[in-house]
């Protein structure tokens, strides 16, 4: 570029800034190879050319490096052509101004892996996340600064939240990451969730906010910045939406910035003692065109793929395995029909986005409930409407623009040409998919479990002695979920109870998660608390002695809290201790003295990788051991399918394998439903050689670990279930430059079914024409079922990696005349490799 190309650019931006109010506060170098990124109220632009953001949250921290291209690749199949990550404070600063951004946390591989597929990204720095991550990603460190508040107008707080969000954008400036270096970022956030503790800092919280946007702003990184679930935000810095149904639910109140959505939450979070939480393929879909019909311009799947939360990194109780319900599950693969339905989705709005971005925006009401939003470009004969019944459980027909149009309830129909259906949001035209786990044969190999028993700590050998039982984080500093508590005392025999039927009760009032207990070296129970209910009750029968008695209390969180004004303040531990059912009444242990120890011997020495397991001797395991270590070595089981251990026959602990932390089990914590809420726990083939790799488990409460499976698991069953009185949506249209064009006038519906890469379709599980009930791997046969359509699915799908099946009664001999008919195709097919010899 010469010094006159130079200055035209120079003249250009200066015009740009006066016509577009993202610019004001974007002070960066135009280089050559870098993008403006601006906007106005109606999107974001990219060299002053409008887009569609369609985003999926897939954290880095939460999978291997070796899986971020795949998981990568398949969002961009999805549709997507962006993704989103926070940036977790206390993995990359455990300790102050010492930095990790190696192996899960090489933040800046991740970004450049994202541009390799050539899909924007999206950075939210905070640098509180909560993200359902230990301490809402701040480090631990910071509660020990003296005078700190956390997110407020606290000068200690500031100054170490601006350090790091300057490291931050400093680091990937250094890598030429954000667009206007020509890099893939083109948003950035500042904060998270603001609103949700507002009050708990009243005027001052909004001097904190606008402190946050100046700061953010002035790191000059050229892209704008956002805050979210906010309706304003201070100067240039753009409010977002959080939450599940943004498009009725929010109000933007800056109307010259664009409707943003930064989290569709694609399920819910889920904590140890949950059931299963669904969100349908169809409410997300809602959802997202309600958004877009009023507006919106770019939305972001939270999440998109979980992932893990390996080691400790979940929060107070969160799962394992992270939003297991996303378009792709813990393992990357895709979860039918989440994943196809949002595809098609994408594709249809981004075959006409010209006329949605561009076009001129009507709305008008239909009837109760009913309403149409139009883009439209009259002088290039473009037009896309959104049809909308917004009634639960009322199916209706309107009419709009002189035609009748059918829509289902809670849905919203796409119109190419303001005049086709070419998408229905309830009407979901792709297969679904079954996950299923097989039991490796490695289980059975090498199977030789060793223990040893975590040493029972008394009073007389701790260093750490008080009065009082000690608050519990200020002792662990993070860096373990365990304390153990430990006291001793003596009784004489007037005081224990003359009557051999009655037994002391031991009882505990803790502010921690969980806690397992021992009298004397004898294991007496466990108590828990739970996400919903803060601190519990631990009350056993415990056998005592004349004599001396020791009392030792494993005391366990299972994450730290990771939101609420109160962060800093959150304590754990012992509030109260005392032995009920004396002969000499209640014995207040609470101010007897008492002894700590922090973490476990088998932490301290890292017994469960190969550098420490020596550390202590091994014996053969037994069951039913508490605080006990197991291992035991196996083989990699063949295939690349994903791998898991199924821990039903353990209580609660940690898993390891090769030296990794895979994260916490819970399996003794049942939902209402008597079921553990996470059974089988992932282990990522990366983590893996193909001989001998070494998995130890911690058990805190009872456990077998003869019964512990090796798995893998796969999404083999796939099934499509449609009515032939559902018109088609999906191949009766294509694209041709901007606009949609009808390639066919046949309305008959279809359903295809594809196999997973290098799979065909080996059996034909389930087939019938009619009323079939149930759902993809529970279908049954209803009262008007022909027996001819398993020998026509066979014929068109066995041994071929996919089909097409048409879904009509005359294909099948179905008599559409049976009274309890809904002219309904289910199919339920299953996929393998292709057989030796075939």
């Amino acid at each position: 570029m010469n010094v006159v190309q130079a200055a035209a650019v120079l003249a250009a931006a200066a015009a740009l800034a006066l016509l577009l109010p993202g610019w004001a506060a974007a002070e960066w170098t135009l280089t050559k190879k870098g993008s403006i990124v601006t906007y106005d109220g109606r999107s974001l632009m990219i060299d002053g050319k409008r887009d569609l953001f369609f985003s999926g949250a897939i954290h880095y921290p939460r999978s291997p490096p070796e899986l971020w291209p795949k998981l990568i690749k398949r969002a961009k199949e999805g549709g997507l052509n962006t993704i989103e990550t926070y940036v977790f404070w206390n993995a990359h600063e455990p300790e102050p101004g010492k930095y990790n951004f190696e192996g899960r946390l090489d933040l800046i591989k991740y970004l450049k892996m994202i541009q390799d597929h050539d899909m924007y990204a999206i950075v939210r720095i905070g640098p509180f996340i909560q993200a359902e991550w230990n301490h809402g990603g701040l480090p631990y460190w910071l509660r020990e600064i003296g005078h700190i508040i956390f997110r407020a107008n606290n000068e200690p707080f500031k100054k170490e939240m601006e350090k790091f969000v300057r490291f931050i954008v400093q680091k990937l400036k250094d890598a030429d990451l954000f667009a206007s270096q020509g890099g893939p970022v083109i948003l950035a956030q500042i904060e998270n969730e603001y609103g949700n503790i507002k009050k708990d800092h009243a005027v001052e919280g909004d001097k904190y906010l606008e402190w946050a946007a100046q700061m953010a702003l002035s790191t000059q990184t050229g892209v704008p910045w956002v805050m979210c679930k906010q309706s304003s935000a201070p100067g240039e810095v753009i409010p977002t939406c959080n939450g599940r149904h943004c498009g009725d639910t929010w109000t933007l109140h800056d109307k010259d910035k664009p409707m943003l959505w930064t989290e569709n939450w694609t399920a819910q979070f889920r904590a140890f003692g949950d059931q299963l939480a669904m969100r349908s393929a169809e409410d997300i879909a809602y959802a997202v065109l309600r958004f877009f019909a009023k507006g919106g311009s770019m939305v972001n799947y939270y999440m998109y793929h979980g992932g893990t939360n390996f080691g400790r990194t979940g929060a107070s109780y969160v799962l394992t395995g992270y939003y297991d319900e996303a378009p792709m599950d813990e393992y990357g693969m895709c979860k039918e029909p989440k994943f196809g339905h949002l595809r098609d989705l994408h594709n249809v709005i981004r075959s006409y986005q010209k006329a949605f971005l561009t076009g001129e925006h009507s709305s008008e009401k239909l009837g109760h409930g009913y309403e149409a939003h139009t883009f439209e470009l009259p002088e290039e004969n473009m037009c896309l409407s959104f049809l909308s019944n917004n009634n639960t459980g009322e199916d209706g027909t309107v009419v709009f623009r002189g035609e009748k149009h059918y829509v289902p309830s809670r849905s919203v129909s796409i119109l190419a040409g303001c005049k086709n259906v070419v998408y229905n949001t309830k009407r979901v035209f792709v297969q679904h998919s079954e996950r299923s786990f097989h039991t490796s044969e490695v289980t059975s190999k090498n199977k030789l479990w060793e223990m040893f028993s975590e040493p029972i700590p008394k009073y007389h050998s701790t260093k750490v002695r008080t009065k009082e039982p000690l608050e519990q984080y200020n002792q662990t500093k993070d860096a373990s979920d365990y304390l153990w508590y430990t006291t001793s005392f003596r009784l004489e025999s007037d005081d224990l109870p003359f009557r051999g039927d009655i037994r002391p009760v031991l009882q505990v009032k803790s502010t921690a998660h969980s806690m397992i207990g021992f009298a004397n070296d004898a294991f007496v129970g466990s108590g828990r608390g739970s996400k919903q209910v803060k601190g519990f009750m631990f009350e056993k029968p415990v056998d005592l002695k004349v004599g001396v008695n020791h009392i030792t209390l494993l005391s366990s969180t299972m994450g730290m809290k990771d939101s609420g004004g109160e962060l800093a303040e959150v304590k754990g531990g012992i509030q109260e201790c005392l032995v009920q059912g004396l002969n000499t009444g209640t014995l207040d242990l609470q101010v007897n003295g008492w002894g700590h120890k922090a973490a476990l011997e088998g932490e301290d020495k890292e017994i469960y990788s190969e550098k420490g397991m020596d550390k202590v001797q091994w014996k053969p395991a037994e069951n039913d051991r508490a605080a006990t270590w197991y291992k035991r070595y196996f083989d990699e089981p063949d295939g690349d399918d994903p791998v898991v251990l199924d821990m039903s026959s353990m209580s609660k602990g940690m898993i390891f394998v090769n030296g990794e932390g895979m994260g916490r089990y819970w399996t003794s914590f049942r939902s209402l439903a008597g079921t553990p809420s996470q059974a089988t726990y992932y282990i990522p083939r990366p983590f893996l050689k193909s001989k001998d790799n070494l998995l130890v488990v911690f058990e805190e409460e009872l456990g077998k670990p003869d019964g512990i499976l090796i798995q893998t698991v796969t999404r083999d069953d796939i099934c499509v279930l449609l009515s032939e009185h559902n018109p088609a949506q999906i191949k009766t249209w294509d694209t041709d430059g901007d606009t949609i064009k009808l390639i066919a006038e046949d309305h008959s519906t279809r359903g295809t079914l594809s196999c997973p890469p290098e799979k065909t379709i080996q059996e034909v599980v389930f087939a019938s024409f009619g009323n079939p009930e149930g759902m993809c791997g529970n279908f049954t046969v209803g009262t008007c079922h022909t027996p001819d359509a398993k020998q026509v699915v066979e014929k068109e799908c066995l041994g071929k990696p996919s089909c097409l099946l048409p879904v009509s009664h005359t294909v099948y001999g179905a008599d559409i005349n049976c009274p309890s008919t809904t002219a309904t195709l289910g199919v339920q097919v299953r996929c393998s490799s292709e057989k030796k010899g075939a």
